[in-house]
């Protein structure tokens, strides 16, 4: 509740014209206020976009991307590696992976509730700790995959056509989608 509601004036009813700039007061006074309202409201209106985008962001492509890795990629990765000390990176850094999806998935877990609220447009209480802890993990998860994983996993896989064409073919089944009673 604000602190700036309209209270009512006492009229002195010797001097009654001195209400009304008392009255005029609290009346400005509010509407100074109001004046904040159409900037609060576009915050409240690009909070709950932010959170129906951050919901759909988690459930079409995050949580599918993670499977798509652990079910795919990893695994054709693995498949392909030398014996030895190749195959030993790659099993750490696929392990590795894999543990920073399920810490991921976590943090994601812990702040769905309060994000699905808020694109509701109920006042949620995010957590900005977890949201932080959230976007910085991921962040250094996309960098290690980037910059150790994938490179290493384009040499594994390209030193064999007929192993990349199959992770293709793989990841191209997974995104085609059959018509229903086309099967």
């Amino acid at each position: 509740m604000s602190n700036h509601s309209i209270t009512p004036v006492a009229v002195n009813m010797e001097e009654p014209l001195n209400a009304f700039p008392q009255c005029h007061a609290n009346i400005l006074s509010q509407l100074q206020v109001l004046g904040e309202l159409p900037a609060l409201a576009a915050a409240g209106a690009r909070a709950r976009t932010i959170a129906a985008e951050s919901l759909a962001l988690f459930e079409h492509a995050v949580i599918n991307h993670h499977a798509e890795e652990e079910s795919e990629l990893f695994p054709a990765v693995l498949r392909s590696a030398r014996p030895g000390e190749e195959h030993d990176l790659v099993q750490v850094l696929v392990s590795r992976l894999t543990s920073e999806h399920r810490v991921i998935e976590a943090l994601w877990k812990r702040v769905e509730p309060a994000i699905s609220a808020t694109a509701k447009g109920k006042d949620a209480g995010v957590d900005s700790a977890v949201v932080a802890e959230l976007v910085h993990t991921y962040n250094a998860h996309a960098r290690l995959e980037e910059t150790q994983f994938l490179p290493l996993a384009e040499t594994i896989l390209g030193r064999n056509d007929n192993h990349m064409a199959a992770l293709g073919m793989s990841l191209h089944a997974r995104h085609v989608t059959i018509p229903p009673g086309r099967i």
